[in-house]
């Protein structure tokens, strides 16, 4: 007799279950059982992927979580129709946002009064505890809210403790007609891994091993369990094994029913729809960028893709984004489109994105495709020191229920592995930290690793650790935020998805992160905090201060000569992208002279080109020291303007498409397993494909062989054009800059430190060394950011403007002395030392930090 396994917690439990939410589902599938629940602790961390490996192996999979009542106790809830699941999700989110973060408390009266939709089980392991309040009392509650969907749940774990608790819960049961289920608490797919959630357990504790007492688990009996083994376990009781399927059977929600609609824009009052505001909008952009003259293949361009778009009914997601671009340019706030929206003529027309679809042939297929039928994905890279007021806006604009930030799921690495499991281990505190040390990102550890660390790798508690340690590698640690993700929604984000406080103050950030929220097709609008825009637009401001000249990006100069030959030099410090020890010895070789070559200079130093052994084919091409060969004549119109050599991960999309016969949908998943391939081993099923299909055409296996390689190294760190086309538009003006304007580029890139490779000592010195006169902190000149000041006529140098050092950089100084100091300035220049001292009030420390750093040397005191 086959049942549902209704309680089953996976690693989406934080630090509680021991088994991936894939595993559950493959160990239910493998059992021949008829369905699955997935209820984590408190949330829905994990119901996504294993929504997604449900689907895929053919498997019914039953939604809910196992929710914390404020008394201590809990109850699992499960999902029977979308309204039930807005309920719990709602459920979720009031008792993460009112919590401490981490934690979740909800009231009797809140799980009462979400009963609709929903299905309870009460009872478990913590539902009885002494001390709450009266059971019977709450069985009553549950009872007249819940109805015939309220059951109580006999755990059997063959723990003796359990037999007392099951009798006193039958009677109640008994007493109140509550029917009774049967069930397991399910914390690993399978009994091996019972080590793991003991360790687990004691990570989630802060205790090792040997104190954890009572905090483990006492046996291996939370493992999914064959059919025979489940109806023997409950032999007495065969109606609360079929009770597990009729409740599976009125469980008929599903992820694939969630109906997201993205939010619609206002829209002016002469407007029907967003797909005729979007045309206008665009129209009117495109006369902007090409006056009336809008060349042939931009305009045929424009017409696919708003057909495309208003087809698949994206147009709320460009309106969003033209909005929020739009409010950026209102504030003067610096911000550029980046990623596959780099290959759209609509994004360029609204001006998300700057890359000219004129001067670089994009896939537009990688971007928005109507086989795939997936929603866009647009990056906007802000000026990272304002990008908090472009936040604050979407939040004003949609509110806190329409809008919450993507979760980004801190995953176990081989370095915190090895710190953790040894901490509950027991081992040496040190040795752990000696041998993390000794660790890649993402390979574990070995003997070999143990030795090094002074561990003997023969010792039990040794190979528990490597065992442990391994088997732990990419499961959830704690939740933390996306650096930029958004998720909006037309109705409140929380009817979806639960949402809770982020650590940052005024942060909520719902339960899903970004592969969640792409495997469902829901829109996500990316806000990226950018450097390198924060450099350009205190760059752009100074020469406005200083030279009365107003530039933008756009207004640069373009394909400017003396800017590449600075650059064939490799002199590029303080230029985004190109500034690396790497990409300064690669400059000269390449040789730089027009923007599309700057394009392959950003995505050649990259682990796909260079993995896949195409750097120096390239190059020697380039040289003129190796004929410009096409494997097939078919790669050709692909391979061209890299000169036959395999560069982005657009080209190997198309590549696939045109030498492997791969569909446009096929070759997007070859993507997403490039990107995956560490974590999944998925690519490893595109080998054998790619590799005959090319050899069929009559393309050489040792060049296929190449591609694939390649392909593997784009799972490190794939570049793809539209990344790089963007970027070196960025890459473009900052090396224009500093060719012409050195002061301004300079002061710009101090003041907006921490970014880039260099130190400021590094920067002050290459500045100095290209002429330019840096001078040194003084309160009597400087500001808490570096200025510029005049130089005397006929000085020389690179520049008529001198650097003065600001006072940030003296060391010993931090935010609530710069507020004292610029208050205290107001009033006028200090006439001496002791007017410094009496009218900032800074205290001992800060005084002789600014002594020490020469800044009171004007006054006549010396460092000494």
């Amino acid at each position: 007799m086959s049942y549902v396994p209704l309680w089953c917690k996976s690693n989406g439990s934080f630090l509680e279950g021991a088994s991936r939410p894939e595993e559950l589902v493959e160990e239910a599938h493998r059992l021949g059982l008829p369905a699955l629940a997935l209820t984590d602790r408190d949330g829905v961390y994990g119901v996504v992927r294993a929504h997604v490996r449900a689907r895929e192996v053919g498997l019914p999979l039953l939604l809910g979580s196992q929710v914390t009542v404020d008394d201590g106790s809990s109850i699992v809830l499960l999902v029977r129709d979308r309204r039930g699941w807005a309920n719990l999700c709602r459920l979720i989110t009031a008792g993460r946002r009112r919590s401490p973060k981490g934690t979740c408390r909800v009231s009797w009266d809140e799980v009462c009064a979400a009963s609709e939709g929903l299905i309870a089980l009460w009872g478990g392991r913590e539902s009885l505890l002494a001390g709450g309040p009266d059971p019977d009392a709450v069985a009553a509650r549950l009872k007249d809210a819940y109805g015939d969907a309220l059951y109580a749940m006999v755990a059997r774990h063959r723990q003796a403790e359990e037999v007392e608790a099951e009798r006193r819960l039958r009677r109640r049961a008994a007493r109140l007609g509550i029917p009774v289920v049967a069930a397991i608490e399910v914390l690993y797919h399978a009994p091996a891994r019972r080590t793991l959630q003991d360790v687990l357990t004691c990570i989630r504790h802060h205790v090792s091993i040997h104190e954890a007492g009572r905090l483990t688990r006492p046996n291996d009996g939370h493992a999914l369990v064959p059919p025979e083994r489940f109806a023997a376990l409950f032999a007495d009781d065969p109606e609360a094994v079929a009770r597990t399927r009729d409740i599976a059977q009125r469980c008929t929600f599903s992820l694939a029913d969630l109906r997201y609609r993205y939010p619609l824009e206002r829209l002016p009052d002469d407007v029907d729809s967003p797909g005729e505001w979007l045309r206008r909008l665009t129209w009117e952009g495109a006369r902007e960028r090409y006056g009336d003259a809008i060349p042939d293949a931009v305009r045929a361009q424009v017409v696919k893709e708003l057909a495309l778009i208003e087809e698949l009914d994206y147009g709320g997601y460009f309106l969003t984004m033209h909005e929020i671009v739009r409010f950026c340019r209102a504030n003067g706030i610096l911000c550029q489109g980046r990623g596959s929206a780099a290959n759209s003529a609509v994004c360029f027309c609204l001006g998300i994105t700057a890359v000219d679809p004129t001067r670089v042939d994009l896939l537009f297929e990688r971007f928005i495709s109507r086989e795939r039928a997936e929603p866009p994905d647009i990056d906007l890279d802000i000026a990272h020191a304002r990008r908090e007021e472009v936040i604050r806006h979407v939040y004003e604009a949609y509110g806190r229920d329409r809008a919450a930030m993507v979760a980004n799921v801190i995953r176990y690495r081989p370095r915190s592995a090895v710190r953790d499991v040894g901490q509950a281990l027991g081992l040496p505190a040190t040795a752990l930290d000696r041998l993390a040390r000794l660790l890649s990102h993402r390979d574990p550890p070995t003997p070999d690793d143990l030795r090094a660390a002074g561990l003997d790798p023969d010792a039990l508690a040794s190979r528990h650790l490597l065992r442990l340690a391994t088997e732990v590698l990419d499961f959830p640690r704690h939740l933390s935020i996306h650096p930029g993700g958004f998720l909006l929604g037309h109705e409140p984000v929380h009817d979806l998805v639960p949402i809770e406080n982020a650590t940052m103050e005024g942060r909520t950030v719902i339960q899903w992160d970004k592969d969640d929220v792409e495997a469902l097709g829901l829109f996500k609008v990316d806000l990226l905090g950018l450097g390198a825009l924060t450099h350009l637009d205190l760059c752009f401001r100074l020469l406005k201060q200083h030279r009365g000249v107003d530039l933008a990006m756009h207004s640069i100069p373009p394909e400017d000569p003396e800017t590449f030959d600075m650059l064939c030099w490799g002199d590029s410090v303080g230029v985004f992208q190109i500034e690396s020890r790497a990409q300064m010895a690669m400059l000269p070789r390449l040789r730089p002279r027009t923007w599309y070559d700057l394009v392959i200079e950003i995505a050649l130093v990259r682990p796909g080109p260079i993995t896949g052994g195409m750097v120096h084919p390239y190059l020697r091409r380039r040289q003129g020291l190796e004929p410009i060969e096409f494997p097939h004549p078919c790669l050709e119109p692909v391979l061209r303007k890299t000169l036959g050599v395999p560069l982005f991960q657009e080209q190997v999309m198309r590549l696939a498409v045109v030498a492997a016969d791969y569909t446009p949908g096929e070759a997007d998943q070859l993507r997403r397993d490039m990107a995956a391939w560490r974590r999944s081993g998925r690519i490893e099923q595109h080998h054998e494909r790619l590799v005959s299909r090319m050899k069929a055409k009559g393309i050489p296996e040792e060049f296929a062989e190449r591609v694939f390689a390649q392909i593997r190294g784009f799972g490190e760190y794939g570049f793809p054009e539209s990344h790089a086309a963007s970027f070196a538009l960025i890459c473009y003006a900052t090396a224009w800059l500093r060719r012409h304007w050195p002061a301004e580029f300079t002061c710009a890139l101090l003041n907006a430190q921490p970014m880039g490779f260099y130190s400021v000592a590094t920067i002050v010195e290459d500045a100095r060394r290209h002429g330019l006169e840096v001078r040194p902190v003084d309160v009597r000149h400087s500001a808490w950011d570096c200025t510029l000041e005049p130089r005397e006529p006929g000085a020389g140098g690179a520049s008529d403007l001198a650097i003065r050092m600001g006072l940030r950089w003296v060391q010993g100084l931090g935010p609530a002395h710069r507020a004292r100091i610029e208050r205290a300035a107001e009033a006028g220049p200090w006439s001496s030392l002791q007017d410094f001292v009496r009218r900032t009030g800074l205290d001992v420390g800060a005084l002789s930090s600014l002594a020490e750093a020469g800044a009171f040397e004007g006054f006549g005191l010396s460092r000494r």
